[in-house]
């Protein structure tokens, strides 16, 4: 299957290549990697047994400055990557993963920082027949992200070059479907890439102050939605829906600041109220408990052309029901489809602990 997988990639690639009509250069790379799955929850202890691998394959696209944001970024490549790993234990299987990538470089473009977000599926998640002791992975559909920071050679010879670095991969359905510890991979990878035309214009240095350019406050409105389950496995998976007003402070071309307010409905939580006031815990819970929260929250928006990597610290100011903690965070991508209209994708947890994937829908005045 992933012979076959690869081949279709390859074959996919070239198509992209062969059909551009305008000038556009592009560089392969593959790396190797191997590694071991970092034990960031005790209860997966026992899935660590042996020393992941795989094979990482991407396509780049190659900027070189001529519009204004590759040049706020020193000229950033981005692309698609695609991800076979045999995490090396009987209970976690493989997982194969489909990635967008940026590649940020530093030190005179020797040295590469890759980062990937994407859907990885898994050959043998959770069961509770046959699969039980697989907490990491409730579902075989998971959430990935990865990173890669790299020395990068290009054109050695021949347009080949040379690649190696460490790197991270992390594997989880964020509470889409219990059970779900998830995992992390800390590998350090060697490969090689090949520029398919080697003859590369000149890259357009970033002009002084081109970053300069900070705008007033504005004001929108954000609904996030989406599909969550408890901690308890069987629970079934439930509807949630938050809503938020927010106010923004665009410090200048790269950043901006944000202050907001959110309201959480949340059915599974309402769920797990019952199931902890009917199963004799003796924890106080009773059934009659709020499962609403009422949220504050200060985020960070970095821009990169019309996609934002976001990131929020937030407080439950109304929490009548102890779930995970007072504290949550929010990390994901944001994208603009016009000046006033954006969508996001994010993963809202406590501490390194998942409650859901929002997809969201906003306004921004």
């Amino acid at each position: 299957m992933v012979k076959r997988i690869c081949c279709i990639l390859i074959i996919c690639i070239s198509f992209v290549v062969s059909g551009q009509e305008n000038k556009k250069y592009y560089d392969l790379d593959i790396n190797n990697f191997y590694g071991t799955i970092l034990e960031h929850n005790p209860d997966i202890s026992h899935l660590i047994t042996g020393h992941p691998s795989g094979i990482i394959m991407s396509l780049n696209k190659k900027t070189f400055g001529n519009k204004e944001w590759q040049r706020l970024y020193n000229a950033p490549d981005y692309g698609v990557s695609f991800i076979y790993q045999d995490l090396d234990n009987e209970f976690l299987g493989d997982n194969i993963g489909l990635y967008a990538h940026y590649n940020f470089y530093f030190l005179n473009r020797s040295l590469m920082l890759r980062i990937g977000q994407g859907v990885a599926y898994t050959t043998n998640p959770y069961d509770e027949d046959e699969n039980f002791r697989n907490v990491a992975y409730g579902s075989h559909f998971l959430s990935s992200t990865f990173a890669l920071l790299n020395f990068k050679k290009e054109n050695i010879v021949g347009g080949l070059g040379l690649n190696a670095g460490i790197g991270v991969i992390h594997y989880s359905n964020a509470n889409f479907k219990a059970p779900n510890k998830s995992t992390n991979t800390f590998l350090f990878n060697v490969g090689v890439n090949y520029l398919i035309d080697s003859d590369l214009p000149e890259y357009i240095e970033k002009e002084k102050g081109l970053a300069r350019g900070s705008e007033a406050i504005g004001f929108g409105a954000i609904v996030r939605s989406g599909i969550n389950e408890s901690d308890v496995v069987g629970s079934g998976q439930y509807p949630f829906l938050t809503i938020g007003v927010f106010a923004d402070k665009r410090l200048n071309k790269k950043s901006a600041i944000q202050l907001g307010a959110e309201l959480f409905f949340s059915r599974a939580l309402e769920r797990f109220i019952d199931f902890r006031a009917t199963g004799n815990f003796n924890d106080g819970t009773t059934g009659d408990e709020d499962a609403k929260r009422i949220g504050v929250f200060l985020g960070h928006e970095l821009r990169i052309n019309k996609l934002s990597v976001l990131t929020q610290l937030g407080y439950y100011a109304y929490y009548p029901y102890d779930f995970e903690g007072d504290v949550y965070n929010r990390i994901g991508l944001q994208y603009y489809f016009t000046k006033n209209i954006f969508s996001a994708v994010t993963v809202r947890s406590h501490a390194a602990k998942a409650e859901a994937v929002e997809f969201s829908l906003g306004y921004r005045l």
